[in-house]
């Protein structure tokens, strides 16, 4: 490895580390932190920084190609099919995925909110930049991870996803998921939690564990329209804790 290259990992991984101390009261906000400066000021310690497992290499062109054709064409189907979608009233656009398709983490929400309709992306309102938040205090960035809802349309008045709709559009993410194969996803809010787990357990009851869909490791954690309104430091510690656990779980 390159000398560049491990400055640059040890630059990620204390500022990881600043993130997580900020993050046990404050925002979702990334610090930068230069190791050589923190060296060089008298008196002051500096953390030793646990190493930050390498990424795998990217996925070969032909490979990612291959997925992004499967979701296009699930994304059709989804159109012209789907039970819950066709039969909804009062949406725009139909908010079917964002990000690469051969991710190695998946979020997954609930169903898309008044912005994210009019813009056919998932999670780009105030929800989606808390999100991006959380993302980039992970040390990653949204180009790389993928994002899904269980519902790809607006349910009215930003209604919570029924059991019923859930389970008529979810067969939809399932397939989403099965092209993806993603190391691990975090699910955002109880809807997505119940479906991908089969459960009915409260939200409290099953984030901050592991548990699996498919062989694949799952982190429920709370949705960030939840952390938006229940703004606290407890909750904001919940959440960078399950995040935390979730980096710690992607594979090398």
């Amino acid at each position: 490895m390159s000398q560049r290259n491990e400055q640059e990992r040890s630059t990620r991984a204390a500022r990881q580390l600043v993130e997580t101390s900020r993050l046990l009261g404050v925002d979702f906000v990334p610090v930068r932190m230069d190791i050589g400066e923190a060296e060089s000021e008298p008196g002051r310690a500096v953390p030793q920084v646990a190493r930050e497992p390498e990424r795998k290499e990217a996925a070969p062109a032909d490979r990612r190609e291959q997925k992004r054709a499967a979701l296009d064409a699930l994304c059709e189907r989804h159109a012209a099919e789907c039970p819950h979608c066709t039969q909804a009233q009062g949406w725009t656009n139909m908010v079917f995925g964002d990000g690469n398709p051969d991710a190695r983490l998946m979020f997954v929400g609930e169903a898309p909110g008044a912005e994210e309709d009019r813009q056919g992306i998932p999670f780009v309102g105030r929800s989606g930049k808390k999100l991006n938040e959380m993302i980039t205090a992970m040390g990653l960035s949204r180009e790389e991870v993928y994002i899904a809802n269980v519902l790809k349309t607006r349910p009215p008045n930003n209604a919570t996803p029924t059991t019923t709709e859930a389970d008529r559009c979810g067969v939809y993410l399932r397939e989403q998921v099965a092209i993806i194969q993603p190391d691990v996803i975090v699910s955002l809010g109880k809807p997505a939690a119940q479906l991908l787990l089969n459960s009915r357990e409260a939200m409290g009851r099953m984030r901050g564990r592991w548990h699996e869909y498919e062989g694949i490791p799952v982190m429920p954690t709370f949705h960030p329209a939840f952390l938006l309104r229940q703004y606290t430091p407890e909750n904001r510690q919940k959440v960078w804790s399950d995040l935390k656990q979730a980096m710690e779980r992607l594979p090398g």
